[in-house]
């Protein structure tokens, strides 16, 4: 008899933090404790705090285990499984419960990472074992699709999908409902359901972790999808690098597959339809529909002008729809609990919930689901847990390399598509990089432009050229070499390229430069006037001094200058050449009296 169930998380942060060796010592000492028969071992999908890896939770209790180890093993299992005390030192504990007493074990739904979000397209991440269908389906999984099979017209299901006020989840926010009638009126003899899984922001892990943690409510979500427009076959474009997401999607497709579930005559309806997997080799320009779809068709990844649409010509010339992971993560829970239960969730334009990828410069790095027209404060204090070291937060990139970031001074503003927009930002897919004090404005928007030159396809000059030329123009400013005028001509190039670039990554490639032009103008302007990076961030324009009055004269540093810019006399305070220079800061961390600054 099962006494207890011990949840591992098997997602990509918590394996490369040794999840799976934590499992197989678990596994190895409850063989020696002979407890094998009453302890389960599970392993699950991302929980969230991707931070705290490995994490195991152990139910019935539901004590939350972070930052496992295998040497933790034995432990556990002598003082928790076998005489119920749980060991303290390794249970999570809350920062924001000050006031906590120490014996008293706060439920995880409870922490302040947890308790102001809502879990919809994220509910069974961390939750079931993604291997299993049985599982799935315990937790209501392939209902919905039986329910529009059987109680529902192809219509009824897209006026749903509609009235929900669902809007795509991959950055153009489009009514899904709305792209799915597109596609239903379309006459043709074949048309395509795409799942656009190519995931490529930096710093973005959403879709990989729905992919990992729950591949069946996707698969079930392209059926209804299939149901919905007249298709009897789907894509999944995923990109190559997400390895533990393709295998278990093709371990849920092929269960799918084994129940009936996915092929011919779904639940004796005589419904046909299958799904197959095309792995990309991980082109941010893939992510773009039109280059997504040449790419499954088995040509150079490039983007088409449009019109004419996807749903009108889309894969093989035919009519179809693409919607990210997430979208397709919201379908099942829509069909089984209604329009107006989802429709009752965000704000008036922008309904449902939103997954976003906390990274950078914030305590609680990891995935977040919060109902839409959340406070940007909300995300990045309470959930998050604020910036560490007791930096002052300063901005944060939404959006990725086609988003743009928002001050600190604007962290009341709610999350939702419309705000985000109106102030040259965007939603994208779900990526919130979070930046302190330390972080260079300039930088930050040289570093999101980089990537988009990496990028780019090169079919249409103004992407190809011109975005290389706006990062000339970074390069130089950061280099302390900028002029008057570069922040104008920033400008005249970012509107060009919005204006007539082919698709969405070159449109939306300037958006970096402009919001941080438009909300940290004085950062451009002291480095170009002043040669100055107020945040002292950048190599070039950096200034090492050494206080003398904290100087000891041991001339450590003198020793280790890589260029011998430092001189001075024994036991007398040393002084920085600047013209010899070089900004590496081996000085400063040579330093053991902190007599060397950089400013």
């Amino acid at each position: 008899m099962i006494r207890a169930h011990i949840l591992i998380c098997a997602g990509t942060g918590c394996t490369s933090s040794g999840s799976e060796t934590v499992k197989e010592a678990l596994k190895n000492e409850l063989d020696k404790k002979e407890l094998q028969d009453e302890i389960k071992i599970v392993q699950t999908g991302c929980f969230g705090l991707c931070a705290l890896g490995p994490i195991m939770i152990v139910y019935p209790e539901g004590i939350f285990y972070s930052r496992v180890t295998a040497a933790d093993i034995p432990e556990i299992v002598e003082e928790h499984l076998l005489k119920g005390r749980p060991v303290k030192r390794l249970i999570y504990n809350d920062p924001a419960e000050k006031d906590a007493k120490a014996d008293e074990i706060t439920s995880l739904n409870e922490t302040a990472f947890y308790k102001s979000q809502k879990r919809v397209a994220l509910r069974n991440c961390g939750v079931i074992d993604p291997e299993s269908i049985d599982e799935y389906i315990a937790m209501r999984g392939y209902e919905a699709l039986g329910k529009v099979l059987t109680e529902m017209t192809p219509k009824q299901v897209s006026e749903t999908i509609l009235a929900s006020g669902l809007r795509g989840r991959g950055g153009g926010g489009f009514p899904t409902g709305r792209k799915w009638q597109f596609a239903a009126a379309s006459v043709s003899d074949k048309k395509y359901v795409i799942c656009n899984a190519d995931e490529g922001d930096p710093g973005a892990f959403m879709d990989r972790s729905v992919l990992e943690g729950d591949p069946h409510s996707l698969l079930e979500a392209m059926a209804i999808a299939g149901y919905a427009i007249g298709s009897d076959e789907g894509y999944v474009y995923v990109r190559a690098e997400y390895p533990i997401a393709v295998k278990r999607l093709q371990i849920a497709i092929d269960q799918a597959h084994e129940y009936g579930l996915l092929g011919n005559d779904i639940f004796g309806t005589g419904f046909n339809f299958d799904i197959k997997l095309r792995l990309g080799a991980g082109a941010f320009v893939c992510g773009e529909e039109t280059a997504l779809m040449t790419s499954i068709e088995g040509n150079r990844g490039e983007p088409k002008p449009r019109p004419p649409f996807p749903a009108v010509k889309g894969l093989f010339g035919k009519p179809s729809i693409i919607n990210n992971v997430e979208t397709y993560a919201n379908i099942t829970q829509i069909i089984l609990n209604g329009a107006e239960w989802f429709a009752s969730m965000g704000t008036e334009k922008s309904k449902g919930t939103k997954i976003f990828a906390l990274g950078g410069k914030i305590k609680h790095t990891g995935l977040v689901e919060i109902p839409m027209g959340t406070s940007l404060r909300t995300i990045i204090e309470e959930i998050g847990g604020g910036c560490p070291d007791g930096k002052k937060f300063k901005a944060v990139q939404t959006g990725g390399p086609s988003g743009g970031c928002i001050p600190a001074s604007l962290i009341d503003i709610p999350v939702d598509y419309d705000t985000l927009t109106s102030m040259g930002c965007m939603m994208g897919s779900g990526g919130m990089i979070v930046m302190d004090e330390d972080n260079c404005m300039v930088d930050i928007a040289k570093f999101f432009l980089g990537f988009v030159v990496d990028e780019s396809c090169g079919k249409c000059t103004p992407c190809r050229v011109g975005t290389r030329r706006m990062l000339d123009i970074l390069n130089k400013i950061t280099e302390g070499k900028g002029e008057d005028g570069d922040i104008e001509k920033l400008e005249e190039l970012a509107n060009t390229i919005k204006a007539t670039a082919l698709c969405g990554l070159g449109q939306t490639a300037p958006n970096p430069v402009l919001a941080t032009i438009k909300f940290f103008r004085d950062e451009y302007e002291a480095h170009i006037y002043e040669k100055r990076c107020p945040a002292g961030h950048c190599k070039a324009l950096a200034i090492y001094t050494i206080d003398p009055e904290k100087c000891k004269g041991c001339s450590a540093c003198a020793r280790k200058c890589p260029v011998n810019a430092i001189t001075g006399v024994i036991k007398s305070p040393y002084v920085i050449d600047q013209s010899k220079c070089i900004k590496c800061g081996t000085c400063v961390d040579t330093c053991k009296f902190g007599a060397i600054s950089k400013k």
